[in-house]
């Protein structure tokens, strides 16, 4: 059983607009043959269907949308089922999401990850192909998208729940496919926690494991037996600010699934590059040797755990200026080059790694503020 698993499609500026002229070849034919002969073929869908009656919920980060145009072309590409599981797939509401799921169903296509409560985005989708029961599992890290008993929405990653929807597979599939949405924006490597968590998926039940979402492709490792994708990188999401960048660069992974062995290969494209298209790579070599060092990484727990240190600290100084009185993003810039001092004393800091370190203290906290955003 052949699986294609593709990254982000988010058809904006450029894209958006060959899509509205139904230029769907232009953008997407170097890949079309790869997606169609595949058994099945799975796309990250990330941007709810909008109409100019939804409002945009309030949230940091943009808010990110499409029109039906966006269906039409991952039909075109051959696309058997669209992944909702992800941070924008909320972003308008959940009129919003209740209707990219009747209209991916409308056309034909599968979907998981969302759905118009928290039961039926948790759902598990289960697919015969070739004689042979594959179940898809599809979760997404917590932001503004996630279902609630009342409002539709992604399904949370939630090591528990999906522990059990595993454990559920396991009884009822052939092989079991976990599909998260997560990870660190344009970093290439996975953290610590996503390479446990994502091992111990393997470990209750889990065939493959393949995580999305950073803007970036990341390395791969087998763990017993198992491939594990830590980043597939944007399919096709055009960002005019992004050229000949990580941004651009991505791959598709191939799984074949089968008793004996489940077998990875890659297929990596440019994209959206000077020319807003997906661009299958001829020369691989470049590719090749990054992924042979991202990979060198993740096998070692040391090296992955001082890559992510050194990330964090390069990092860090945009994390702490939301505590300081700094709401000017130049003063906001400044602070982050260490040019404006701290107002933050000791003691508050030590206050809010404890709100945010204790379980307990950080559900309270996030009650607390939810309660004063009326969310």
């Amino acid at each position: 059983m052949k699986v294609i698993v593709a990254g982000d499609f988010c058809p904006r500026y450029r894209v958006a607009d060959l899509l509205k002229e139904n230029k769907f070849c232009n953008v997407l034919s170097d890949m079309k043959d790869i997606v169609t002969n595949a058994d099945y073929s799975i796309v990250n869908f990330e941007c709810p269907i909008v109409e100019d009656e939804d409002e945009l919920i309030s949230k940091c980060g943009p808010n990110l949308r499409s029109t039906a145009k966006a269906i039409d072309a991952i039909q075109y590409a051959g696309f058997s089922c669209a992944t909702l599981a992800n941070n924008h797939i909320g972003d308008y509401g959940s009129d919003a999401v209740n209707r990219t799921i009747r209209l991916l169903h409308a056309n034909g296509l599968d979907t998981v990850g969302a759905g118009k409560n928290i039961r039926d985005a948790s759902m598990v989708l289960y697919k015969e192909i070739k004689g042979e029961k594959i179940a898809i599992i599809n979760c997404c890290e917590h932001e503004f998208s996630i279902a609630t008993d009342s409002r539709a929405g992604a399904n949370p990653l939630d090591p528990i729940q999906q522990f059990y929807r595993i454990q559920e597979a396991r009884q009822k599939a052939d092989f079991v496919f976990v599909i998260v949405h997560g990870g660190h924006e344009l970093h290439q490597l996975p953290s610590p926690r996503m390479q446990a968590l994502y091992r111990f998926f393997v470990d209750v039940g889990a065939d493959a494991v393949v995580n999305g979402h950073q803007h970036c492709y990341s390395g791969y490792e087998f763990y017993k037996g198992k491939p594990i994708v830590y980043g597939l990188g944007n399919l096709c999401f055009d960002n005019p600010k992004k050229i000949h960048d990580i941004w651009n660069e991505g791959y598709m992974a191939e799984i074949n699934f089968s008793d004996s062995d489940i077998s990875l290969k890659l297929h990596p494209y440019i994209q959206c590059d000077e020319i807003p298209r997906v661009h299958l790579l001829k020369n691989r070599d470049e590719f090749e040797k990054k992924i042979e060092e991202l990979n060198s990484i993740i096998f070692s727990k040391e090296a992955l755990l001082e890559a992510t240190e050194n990330y964090y600290r390069s990092t860090e100084n945009k994390f702490l200026v939301i505590h300081e009185p700094y709401s000017n993003r130049w003063m906001k810039f400044l602070y982050s080059r260490h040019l404006l001092p701290s107002f933050v004393s000791k003691k508050r800091m030590l206050k809010l790694l404890n709100f945010i370190e204790c379980e307990s203290q950080r559900d309270r906290h996030i009650y607390a503020i939810k309660r004063y955003l009326n969310l």
